[in-house]
C-alpha cells in the first residue's frame, strides 16, 4: 500500500511540473503584476474586488489559473493561457480555435464581471482568471508559435543547468535575479501620467499584436542548445520587467472599467 502511494506521489509530482512549470510567468512574475495592478485601483474598484476575494489579494490569486492544472476537470481552461497564430498575420484573420484562446478566454471573463445576473461564485472565478490570463498576455512566448509550443521546445541551457527558452522568460530570468514579488513592485519604473495613459490604450487584441512583436524578438535571441546566462539577463531583463508592470497597469484599466 505504501508503495502505491509512493508511486501515485511521484507520478503527480511529474504531472504537476508539466502543467505547471512551463506554460506562464512564473509564481512570481504573476504576482508582481497583480501587486503592480493593485496600485492602480481606484478606492471603488478596491471595494469591490475586496468583497469579492473576501481580502485576498490579486497578487495572492494571480496563480489559481495554473493551480487548477492539476485538476481534470478545469481541463478545458487549459487553450485559454496562450494564443498562437501565424506570424505574417493578425489575430482573427484566420478562423480562431475552437477550444479557445488568449484573447477569447479575457474576453469571457469579463463578460462574466460585467453580467449583473452572474452568480457572485462564477464572478470570483472569472475574476482569479482574469488576473492570470492578463499576467499570460504579457509574456511573449504565450504569443508565439503553435509549432514549438511557444518556445517549450527550443532547448537551452540557463547557466549550467537544461532548460527552454519558455521557460527561461517565465521564471528563471526572474528568478535568478533574487527579488520577491513585492521588491519587483515596489521597485517598477516610475511612469508619468501620460505613460500610464499610453499604456491602458488599445485593446486586447492590440496588447496581442504588441506582445507578438516582442516574441519575434525573443526567438531571434537564443539558439537551439546556446547557454544563457548574466549576458542573456542583462540584455533582456528590462523588457521582462516592463512586461510585468504593463500588465499590471493594464488589468487595473480593465478592473476600474468594470467595477469604477
Amino acid at each position: 500500500m505504501r508503495l502505491r502511494y509512493l508511486l501515485f506521489g511521484i507520478v503527480l509530482f511529474f504531472n504537476l511540473q508539466v502543467f505547471c512549470t512551463d506554460f506562464y510567468w512564473g509564481q512570481t512574475g504573476h504576482r508582481t503584476t497583480g501587486e503592480i495592478a493593485t496600485a492602480h485601483l481606484t478606492k471603488r474598484t478596491k471595494r469591490a474586488i475586496n468583497k469579492l476575494l473576501n481580502g485576498q489579494s490579486l497578487a495572492f490569486v494571480s496563480t489559481f489559473g495554473d493551480e487548477i492544472k492539476s485538476d481534470r476537470s478545469f481541463r478545458k481552461y487549459s487553450a485559454w493561457h496562450y494564443v498562437n497564430f501565424p506570424f505574417d498575420k493578425k489575430y482573427g484573420e484566420e478562423k480562431p480555435s475552437e477550444r479557445g484562446d488568449l484573447v477569447q478566454g479575457i474576453e469571457h471573463c469579463i463578460k462574466i464581471l460585467e453580467d449583473k445576473s452572474a452568480s457572485k461564485e462564477d464572478k470570483i472565478f472569472y475574476l482569479k482568471m482574469l488576473v492570470h490570463f492578463m499576467g499570460d498576455l504579457h509574456q511573449p512566448l504565450h504569443v508565439g508559435k503553435g509549432e514549438d509550443k511557444g518556445g517549450n521546445d527550443i532547448q537551452v541551457r540557463w547557466f549550467n543547468k537544461g532548460s527552454n527558452l519558455h521557460r527561461v522568460w517565465d521564471s528563471e530570468m526572474i528568478d535568478s535575479y533574487g527579488m520577491s514579488y513585492t521588491e519587483l513592485a515596489n521597485n517598477r519604473a516610475v511612469l508619468s501620467k501620460e505613460q500610464i495613459n499610453s499604456i491602458e490604450q488599445g485593446s486586447i487584441v492590440d496588447w496581442i499584436h504588441e506582445s507578438r512583436t516582442l516574441a519575434k524578438k525573443v526567438y531571434s535571441s537564443a539558439s537551439i542548445g546556446e547557454k544563457l546566462s548574466y549576458r542573456y539577463s542583462f540584455d533582456h531583463l528590462t523588457t521582462v520587467r516592463s512586461q510585468l508592470q504593463k500588465g499590471g497597469i493594464r488589468l487595473a484599466k480593465i478592473l476600474n472599467d468594470i467595477f469604477g
